[in-house]
This record gives structure tokens, C-alpha cells and sequence, in this order.
């Protein structure tokens, strides 16, 4: 039995929210295994930085500012990626947003509009863009970066939540459209990761301790930590692999 190959040597990846903490450290790794990597998010300048991270790999990198709320952008995006690069492999989608923290009942609309809008409807919409030219080829990996809050409802963080339980069902119903294609669509779940988009939490002593006393690793995660299992999932190491939503949480669902 030939062994799993995690080579991405000659792929092309698109990371969204790829500027800063599990988006970078995704980039990162991409790059780590061959991958040449277009990294996106709205600051131009935050992008510059990780994509000279990223050639200072050995990879070439493209740094693209967009707005997931503006299908403009997104669609610029993947034109843009076709124009330097002719293809595209990988997708990950990580862009998020979480303006509101409270009871779902006093949140306003235009705060249920922003988290729907970037964190769901953004995601499908790089999804239906990319999707297109992976038809063409045959192949592609799209890969959501959900919540371990779509899993569950998390308190404060109800309409985040439900955005990201429709990444999860997004997530399968594109693995049974694509399928047919040569395309496979799997998701992440993390749970508390040390970011500064999750700083709220994990910088809140009383929910970093009850978040803690239900984690049998006894920790939160590193971003870094979440980079591995897009590698697997982009690579032909997951070549059976579609539909799935894989819970990087520490244990604490189980």
C-alpha cells in the first residue's frame, strides 16, 4: 500500500481571513507543503506581510484585498487568482465576523445581517466562484472553517453560532453536488482558539476556566494547531474524504 501524500507541490490555494491567526497559520502551512497560496482579507498591508512570509518559503504568493460582503470582490478575487496563477486547487474559507456578543433576542438586524452575510453567504458565494473552474478540471478541495459553536449553541455567541451551523450544512451539500466532479468539500470546527478575533473569550478568566474544566487536553488550541488538518484535507492524503466536519476542540465535545 502506497503511503498518504501530503505533497502540495504545483497547487494553488486560496485562504480567506488569511491575514492574521488560523487563516496565516493555515496559509503557512499550505506553503510548508508546496502550495502556492493567495491570501485575502480587507488590509492590504496585513496581507503584504504574510505573503513575503509565504515566498520566504520557497512558494509564490499573491496578497488580494477583499470584502466577503461585497460579491465584486470575491469575484475579483478568484479572477484575479486565475490570472496569475491558471487554476485553483484549494479553497479555504475563514473569513469571519462576530460583532455582536449577548442574547440572541436584543441583537440588532444590521448586526445579524453582518454575521450572516460574511460568515455564511460569503462563504458560498467563494464556493459557487472557485467551484466553477475546479469543474473544469476535475478536481479541487474546498475547505470551511467552521466553529465547534456550530455544533452547539454557545451562550452569547447565538447568531455566530447558527452562521456557522450553516457552514456545516453548507459544507455537505456541497460535498454531494461536487462529488460527482472530482471535488471534495470537508469543514473545521475549532473550538477556543488564541486568536485576537476569540480574544473576548479566551482573555475572560470565568470563561476560559469553565471552557478548560470540560477540555481533556487541559488547554486551548493554537492556531497553528488548526493548519495541520487543512493540509490533510487539501492533499491526496484525504482522497476519500468528502462531507466531513472534523472538531479540533481539545476533546471537549466528546
Amino acid at each position: 500500500m502506497p503511503e498518504p501524500s501530503f505533497d502540495l507541490s504545483g497547487k494553488v490555494a486560496i485562504v480567506t481571513g488569511g491575514s492574521r491567526g488560523i487563516g496565516r497559520a493555515i496559509a503557512l502551512g499550505l506553503a510548508s507543503h508546496g502550495a502556492d497560496v493567495v491570501v485575502a482579507s480587507r488590509k492590504q498591508a496585513d496581507l503584504d506581510i504574510v505573503a513575503a512570509e509565504i515566498r520566504a518559503l520557497g512558494r509564490k504568493a499573491a496578497a488580494i484585498a477583499t470584502h466577503m460582503r461585497n460579491k465584486e470582490d470575491i469575484d475579483r478575487l478568484v479572477e484575479q487568482t486565475l490570472e496569475q496563477f491558471g487554476k485553483i486547487d484549494t479553497l479555504v474559507n475563514n473569513a469571519g465576523t462576530n460583532p455582536y456578543f449577548g442574547l440572541l433576542m436584543n441583537i440588532e438586524e444590521s448586526a445579524w445581517d453582518q454575521i450572516m452575510t460574511v460568515n455564511l453567504k460569503g462563504y458560498f458565494l467563494m464556493a459557487q466562484a472557485v467551484a466553477r473552474g475546479m469543474i473544469e478540471q476535475g478536481s479541487g478541495s474546498i475547505i470551511n472553517v467552521s466553529s465547534a459553536g456550530g455544533r452547539r449553541a454557545s451562550p452569547g455567541l447565538g447568531a455566530y453560532s447558527i452562521s456557522k451551523a450553516g457552514d456545516i450544512m453548507l459544507t455537505q451539500v456541497l460535498a454531494q453536488e461536487l462529488g460527482q466532479h472530482g471535488i471534495r468539500v470537508n469543514a473545521i470546527a475549532p473550538g477556543i482558539v488564541q486568536t485576537k478575533f476569540a480574544e473576548a473569550l479566551w482573555s475572560n478568566e470565568q470563561i476560559l476556566e469553565a471552557s478548560l474544566r470540560m477540555t481533556p487536553l487541559g488547554r486551548i488550541g493554537q492556531p497553528e494547531e488548526m493548519a495541520g488538518v487543512c493540509v490533510w484535507l487539501a492533499s491526496e492524503a484525504s482522497s476519500f474524504v468528502t462531507g466531513q466536519t472534523i472538531i479540533l476542540d481539545g476533546g471537549q465535545s466528546a
